[in-house]
C-alpha cells in the first residue's frame, strides 16, 4: 500500500536550499512548533513542579531526595503502559486527527494542572501535580509515534535527514528552554506557581492553535482493529519490528543512545557539585552545553549526508561519543577542591575548558548517532505499521532508561566516582557500538564509503534521483577501479547488492569488505558453470525482494581507461526478472576521473602503487541516467548510455 505525503504545495515540494527552508513551508513548519511547544511545555511543568517540592513545599511523603526520581519515573511509565496502543492508534487514524486530539488533551490537563499550582492545601496540591505528570507523560506517549510517523509522508527520502534533524534539535532546545523558564518563573517570590500555571496553559493553548495549521496526513492502515491489551501488542509490535533486522537492530541503537544520554543528564547536578565544585548554575550551564551539542550534531546530519539518508554517519558518531566520554574522565580527574563556583568562575579556570568541550563534542557526536537511525526506521518501515514500530521503539527506549538510572545508583553504591561511571559508559558505547555494526553491516560499510567519499576523494554525483528509493533495479556501472563499489554506495540512499569477479574476493582486505556486503561472486561459465548459474539465482532472488542490484557489464576492471565491450549478463539478469513476474528498470550510471587513481590499474595493469600519485582529495565524480525500461535493454544501447554519461 503506498500512503501519499501530506498535502503541500508545488512549490513547498520543490528543492530547497537546506533543512532550514523547511520552516517556512506549511508541511512542515506549524508541525514543527506543534511539537516544539509540547516539548518545552512537558519540562517546564516537571521542572517547575520538582523545584516547588524540593525547595518550598514540605511534604512528609515525598522527600526532597525522592521528588525527582518518583517525577520522572511517573513521567515515564505511560510510555510502558500506552505506547502500543498509541501506534495502533497512529496508524488507524488521520495523523492530524490525531496530533489535535493530543493538543486539546494537553489543554484540558494543563488546565487542571493550574489548579493544583494555585491549590491552597498541599496535600491536594502534590497528588494533583502527580496525576498531572503521569497524563502529560501519557500525551507525550501518544504524541511520540504520530510525531515520527507523519514525518516520512510529509517530506521526500531528500528532505528526511534534515527534517529529523530539525525535530530533533527543536526536542532538545525546547527541553532547555523549558527547564529554564520552569525554574525560573517557580522561584519568583510569593507568585511563583501563579505565573507557572498561567505559563503552562497558555503554551498548550498556543500549541493546540498552532496544531490547526497542519496539513491532513492519511491513515496509513484504517482497517487496522485495536488490541487494547499492551502486553501482546507491545509484543506483536516488537516482532513486527524483528521482521526487518535492519530496522529492529537500529531501534536497539536509539534505545542505547537514549540509555548513554540518560546516564550523563541524570549525573550532572552531581557531577557540577561534586567533581566540579559548582553551584547550581554550573549545572544548568552543563545542561545547556549537552542540549547545544545534540542540537548542533542533529542540524549538521543534512549537510554531511548530502541529504540523503545517510547511516555512515552512525559509526561516526558513536565512535565520536566514546572517545569524548573517555576523555571527560581525563579531564576531570584531579581537580582541586575548592568552595562552590558561579558561572563566571568556572569558566575562568582553563582546566574546565576540556570539560566543556568534551561535553560539548561528545553530545555533537551523539545528535550525529541519533538522527540517521530514526531516519532509517522511518524510511525503511512499512507504512502501513510505522508507527507501531516507533511505538515499540519508545517502550525499548524507557527501558533502557530505565535500566541507565538501575545501573548507574548501583555503580555509585558500589563506589564508583561521577567520572568513573562516565568512563564505564564510554568504553561500553565502544562494545555495544561494535557489535551493533558487525550485526548490521550495513552500518560499517556505508561508514566505509562515507569515508571513502568524503576523504580520500572528492567526490560529485549527479543524477542521482534516477536511483530508485523503492523496488528492485538494476544499477549497470562502467568499472574502473577496485573500489567502483564503495563509491556506488556512497551515492545510494539504500543498501546495493553486487555481482561481482570472484576473484575480487581473494584480495586480503576488499575480499572482507565484500563478502560484508554479500556481494555475489560469478566466475565464468566455463570456467565453473555452478558458480555461474549460482550468481543469476542469486541475483535473481535481490530483485524479488525488491532491492538494489549493481552490476558491471564489461565483466572487469577496464586495463587502459577505455569503456570496454559490455557482456550479455544483464540479459539474462532480466529475463529472470520477467519470469519472476517483474518490471525491473535499468539504470545506467558512470563513473568518472577515476582512471589514473590509487585504486585503479595503470602501470603494466597494476593497481594500488604510488598512493599519492594523484594527490589528496583527487576530484572523481558519478554521473546516474535516466532508467531504462527492460524493452530498452541491449548491450549496445546501455553501453552507449553510460558512454554519453561520462561525457557528462
Amino acid at each position: 500500500m503506498r500512503v501519499e505525503p501530506a498535502a503541500s504545495t508545488p512549490h513547498e515540494t520543490a528543492a530547497h536550499p537546506n533543512q532550514f527552508a523547511l520552516l517556512k513551508q506549511r508541511r512542515f513548519a506549524p508541525f514543527f512548533w506543534t511539537q516544539f511547544s509540547g516539548a518545552a511545555n512537558d519540562n517546564l511543568f516537571k521542572f517547575a513542579f520538582t523545584v516547588m517540592v524540593t525547595y518550598q513545599l514540605s511534604v512528609s511523603w515525598l522527600p526532597p531526595a525522592l521528588a525527582g526520581l518518583v517525577i520522572g519515573a511517573l513521567f515515564i511509565l505511560p510510555f510502558l503502559l500506552f505506547s502500543a496502543t498509541s501506534g495502533q492508534l497512529t496508524d488507524k487514524f488521520e495523523k492530524t486527527r490525531v496530533i489535535r486530539f493530543v493538543k486539546n488533551l494537553e489543554v484540558i490537563i494543563m488546565g487542571v494542572a493550574a489548579a493544583g499550582f494555585l491549590a491552597a492545601d498541599v496535600n491536594v496540591q502534590v497528588p494533583v501535580l502527580l496525576a498531572c505528570t503521569f497524563l502529560m507523560g501519557l500525551h507525550s506517549t501518544l504524541f511520540g509515534p504520530v510525531k515520527f510517523a507523519y514525518l516520512p509522508q510529509a517530506l521526500n527520502e531528500r528532505e528526511l535527514t534534515g527534517g529529523n534533524g530539525m525535530v530533533e534539535m527543536g526536542t532538545f532546545v525546547a527541553i532547555l528552554l523549558g527547564s529554564i523558564l520552569g525554574g525560573l518563573i517557580v522561584a519568583i517570590p510569593g507568585d511563583g506557581p501563579l505565573y507557572v500555571a498561567f505559563a503552562c496553559v497558555l503554551v498548550a493553548v498556543a500549541g493546540r492553535m498552532v496544531a490547526q495549521f497542519i496539513p491532513l496526513a492519511p491513515a496509513t492502515d484504517p482497517d487496522l482493529r485495536i488490541n487494547w491489551n499492551p502486553v501482546t501488542e507491545t509484543w506483536r509490535n516488537l516482532r513486527l519490528a524483528h521482521s526487518n533486522i535492519v530496522v529492529f537492530r537500529s531501534m536497539l541503537g536509539i534505545s542505547w543512545m537514549w540509555f548513554f544520554g540518560a546516564v550523563f543528564l541524570s549525573q550532572f547536578p552531581s557531577f557540577a557539585k561534586e567533581v566540579m565544585h559548582g553551584d547550581e548554575q554550573v549545572a544548568s550551564l552543563l545542561l545547556v552545553i549537552f542540549s547545544i551539542g545534540i542540537g548542533t550534531g542533529s542540524l549538521l546530519c543534512e549537510v554531511l549526508s548530502k541529504r540523503h539518508v545517510e547511516i555512515g554517519l552512525v559509526p561516526l558518531g558513536a565512535i565520536g561519543m566514546s572517545v569524548f566520554a573517555i576523555d571527560l574522565y581525563f579531564a576531570s580527574r584531579g581537580l582541586p577542591s575548592m568552595p562552590a563556583m558561579g558561572v563566571a568562575a568556572f569558566m575562568a579556570q582553563t582546566a574546565h575548558w576540556r570539560v566543556m568541550a568534551d561535553l560539548a563534542l561528545l553530545s555533537l557526536f551523539a545528535g550525529l548517532y541519533s538522527v540517521p537511525m530514526y531516519a532509517l526506521i522511518q524510511l525503511r518501515s512499512q507504512p502501513t505499521h510505522r508507527a507501531r514500530i516507533i511505538a515499540a521503539n519508545n517502550i525499548l527506549n524507557a527501558l533502557f532508561m530505565i535500566i541507565s538510572a538501575i545501573l548507574a545508583g548501583a555503580l555509585l553504591k558500589a563506589g564508583f566516582s561521577v567520572p568513573e561511571i562516565f568512563l564505564f559508559v564510554g568504553l561500553a558505547n565502544a562494545v555495544v557500538a561494535f557489535y551493533i555494526f558487525m550485526l548490521v553491516p550495513e552500518y560499517m560499510l556505508r561508514f566505509i564509503a562515507f569515508i571513502a567519499s568524503r576523504c580520500i576523494y572528492r567526490f560529485r554525483v549527479s543524477g542521482d534521483e534516477h536511483i530508485p528509493t523503492q523496488g528492485p533495479a538494476v544499477l549497470a556501472c562502467n568499472h574502473v577501479s577496485f573500489v567502483d563499489p564503495v563509491l556506488l554506495m556512497a551515492a545510494s540512499p539504500r543498501p546495493i547488492y553486487f555481482v561481482m569477479d570472484h576473484r575480487i574476493f581473494r584480495m586480503p582486505v576488499l575480499g572482507w569488505l565484500f563478502r560484508l556486503a554479500r556481494a555475489i561472486p560469478i566466475a565464468p561459465r566455463a570456467e565453473d558453470p555452478v558458480a555461474y548459474e549460482a550468481a543469476f539465482e542469486a541475483a535473481a532472488k535481490v530483485l524479488r525482494e525488491g532491492d538494489l542490484l549493481a552490476i558491471f557489464p564489461e565483466g572487469g576492471i577496464t586495463k587502459d581507461g577505455s569503456l570496454q565491450p559490455f557482456k550479455g549478463g544483464i540479459m539474462k539478469i532480466l529475463e529472470n526478472a520477467e519470469r519472476d513476474g517483474l518490471n525491473v528498470p535499468v539504470v545506467p550510471i558512470a563513473l568518472t576521473n577515476l582512471w589514473g587513481s590509487f585504486f585503479s590499474r595503470v602501470e603494466r595493469g597494476t593497481a594500488m602503487v604510488r598512493p599519492f600519485r594523484r594527490g589528496l582529495f583527487s576530484r572523481v565524480g558519478l554521473n546516474a541516467g535516466h532508467a531504462l525500461a527492460p524493452a530498452e535493454v541491449q548491450p549496445e544501447v546501455l553501453r552507449d548510455r553510460v558512454a554519453a554519461l561520462l561525457k557528462v
